[in-house]
């Protein structure tokens, strides 16, 4: 506390104060893009207790909300590809929000940068309030900070406001060449016997870990789930995004006015990419009903590998989606203990919709993780590096699901039987997990 015997002298120290103060609050690194402005607040803290340096309340959940209830972070994620900043992957309503700021702290002494955040809500909103949002601050420059805290203003206390551990700040070798995507499980998934079909296709093709985000299931399905988990094949990434926001399962706003569309799933898909972009080669954009068969090749590495050789620098591979309606059956592996598994034999079903003219098939991609920036379902809406469409010949998506020409008779359909070439290893690897799960 300042006491001033004087009227004079304490007007003196009080337009000192504000003249400093206005000096330290208006500074702008002359490094950074005129939209990108960075005001660091030197809120640095005393020493703190040894294991608090980076204060705040550890966030506990995959969604978390803010105080505004209008802003709903994900994870944050160094990405240093332009600039060093921290990406923090969220959920906003897309007029409400106008400001974030970024509480960076930092190792080891504890001290705490304060940064201002450009929001950015990605274009693929499809009519809802709220989509998903990149929300980019600038670090500072003197440290890498372990931790960050975002709130709606540059003033406060940190020790009330949740931190976010800031993932990806060490590069490392991939682990993994295929990551599979999948987003988001609702509804009570029950469609047991495709997803053990598609898992163990995903891995006969080359993938070693599924990552699922998770809002809801049958018991049966959490049965099969916890066998891939304790595999080393699925991560499960719990997403109750039904606790924070009106959900819908429809795509477009006009089909269902709620929050958000289609759980979140672009948001999921997002957090994804960068959540595997320093743990994956690859990573493949598709539902649990959806497979992506190669034609001229064995299995995913040789036929990335190849695509990879006759596309150089292309980040997004694009493949075309086909529907096999599960209303047309051929019988041919009629397998009688599967028949008490919930759920579609796809191996049964090997007749595909021809395309339509005024149709554009939607596609799904495998992707560079580290060329991406921002993705939508069938697309990528940044990257560094172009989009390729992989032609048909080389593969094709194989989607069993209703059908969506309902009205065709049996004799207009294709007959594709490129799925029977791995009938003999599916077959064999379904029962083992069958028989270890459901029967």
């Amino acid at each position: 506390m300042i006491h001033c015997g004087k009227k004079r002298i304490c007007a003196v120290v009080t337009c000192i104060l504000i003249f400093a103060t206005a000096l330290i609050c208006s500074w702008k690194d002359p490094q950074l893009p005129n939209n990108l402005t960075r005001k660091i607040f030197p809120k640095v803290t005393t020493a703190s207790p040894a294991g608090r340096l980076c204060r705040g309340k550890p966030a506990q959940d995959v969604i978390t909300p803010l105080t505004d209830n209008r802003t709903f972070i994900i994870s944050p994620y160094f990405d240093n590809r332009e600039s060093k900043v921290t990406r923090v992957i969220g959920i906003v309503h897309h007029e409400d929000v106008k400001q974030l700021f970024c509480w960076f702290c930092c190792q080891p002494d504890g001290k705490i940068y304060v940064s201002k955040a450009t929001i950015d809500v990605h274009s693929d909103r499809f009519g809802f309030p709220y989509g998903a949002a990149d929300i980019v601050c600038l670090e500072p420059e003197s440290c890498d900070p372990t931790h960050v805290s975002i709130h709606q203003s540059p003033l406060g206390n940190i020790d009330q406001l949740p931190s976010f551990e800031i993932k990806n700040r060490k590069a490392e070798p991939f682990p993994v060449d295929f990551t599979v995507c999948i987003s988001a499980m609702f509804g009570h998934y029950n469609n047991v016997l495709q997803f053990i079909q598609s898992m163990e296709m995903y891995k006969i093709l080359g993938v070693q870990k599924v990552v699922i985000y998770k809002n809801n299931c049958s018991h049966l399905m959490e049965k099969v789930l916890r066998f891939y988990m304790e595999e080393g094949t699925v991560e499960i990434i719990p997403w109750p995004i039904d606790s924070h926001l009106k959900v819908s399962s429809k795509w477009h706003f006009s089909m269902d006015e709620k929050d958000i569309g289609y759980y979140g799933q672009i948001t999921a898909l997002n957090d994804c990419i960068y959540r595997n972009m320093q743990r994956s080669k690859f990573v493949v954009l598709n539902d649990a009903d959806e497979i992506i068969l190669p034609l001229k090749h064995p299995d995913w590495k040789t036929m990335m590998s190849s695509l990879q050789e006759q596309n150089p620098g292309t980040a997004v591979f694009l493949f075309e989606n086909h529907i096999f309606p599960e209303s047309v059956s051929t019988p041919m592996f009629n397998i009688s203990s599967w028949n008490t598994v919930p759920g579609v034999n796809i191996l049964n079903h090997v007749h595909r919709e021809p395309d339509r003219k005024e149709v554009f098939n939607l596609r799904k991609m495998i992707v560079d993780p580290r060329k991406v920036v921002q993705t939508s379902v069938h697309s990528v809406l940044q990257a560094y590096g172009n989009s390729v469409n992989v032609p048909m010949d080389v593969a094709l998506i194989y989607h069993c699901r209703m059908p969506l020409q309902g009205n065709l008779p049996r004799e207009s359909l294709i007959r594709d039987t490129t799925l029977w070439r791995y009938n003999s290893s599916l077959i064999t690897n379904v029962n083992k997990v069958l028989y270890q799960t459901v029967l």
